[in-house]
């Protein structure tokens, strides 16, 4: 009997390669705001985050109330930017395949960031087809990471125990959301920015760490 029953994957950095695009946006947006961050201190604060939980530090830092206005306007700055330049994890298109027909389609993305954002990137980078009726983001739940609300809401949607769910991730943030829920966590941890590092990803109580994503099924057994 395979050990697992279903995988669940975070959308960004594990799907696709967004995060460099995402927060471009959001570092001059908030320089415009008043706070100059380095695009290597802007990834540090904010990956793995929803924008929207940040508005304290955000407000901190600048000296003045984050309008809803602001969001929505860096959602669609944010949205515009994706659609343009967004592309797949290298590998992942394949790897998904092969996951989505070794678990008979029992598979899902759940996410930390708004629906339109997920599903805008799944559709460019050709992964719809894999996860169509079972995206899941965390701001449709009353906590995202690093709470399990969005990984229990999946697990239960596709009828399976999340200990017996593996759960992928690149950030500390989101490794934490799928221990805390009960799952096996496999960290993805590539070279290049963007991603936690592979000794925060043990820290949080990961199973395994790799660093290519043709590495995955593997894991899986």
């Amino acid at each position: 009997m395979a050990k697992f029953e279903a995988v669940l994957f975070d959308c960004d950095g594990v799907l696709v390669d967004s995060e460099s695009i995402t927060n471009g946006v959001l570092r001059e947006m908030l320089e415009d705001l008043g706070w100059k961050l380095t695009s290597e201190e802007c990834m540090r604060i904010f990956i793995g985050k929803a924008i929207k939980d940040e508005r304290a530090q955000i407000e901190a830092h600048t000296g003045r109330p984050l309008a809803d206005e602001w969001l929505a306007s860096f959602r669609e700055r944010r949205n515009e930017q994706l659609l343009l330049r967004v592309e797949a994890v290298r590998g992942a298109v394949e790897v998904v395949r092969q996951i989505h027909e070794r678990f008979d389609g029992r598979i899902a993305c759940a996410s930390g960031a708004d629906r339109a954002k997920v599903e805008l990137q799944l559709e460019k980078c050709g992964l719809m087809p894999f996860f169509r009726g079972r995206v899941f983001s965390g701001h449709e739940l009353p906590r995202s990471k690093p709470a399990p609300d969005v990984y229990l809401a999946a697990a239960a949607a596709l009828g399976v125990n999340p200990t017996h769910c593996a759960v992928i991730e690149d950030t500390s943030i989101g490794a934490t959301a799928g221990v805390a829920a009960g799952a096996t966590v496999f960290g993805y941890s590539p070279p290049e920015a963007g991603h936690d590092t592979p000794a925060a990803l043990r820290a949080v109580g990961v199973a395994a760490v790799f660093t290519d994503m043709v590495e995955l099924p593997g894991l899986l057994g």
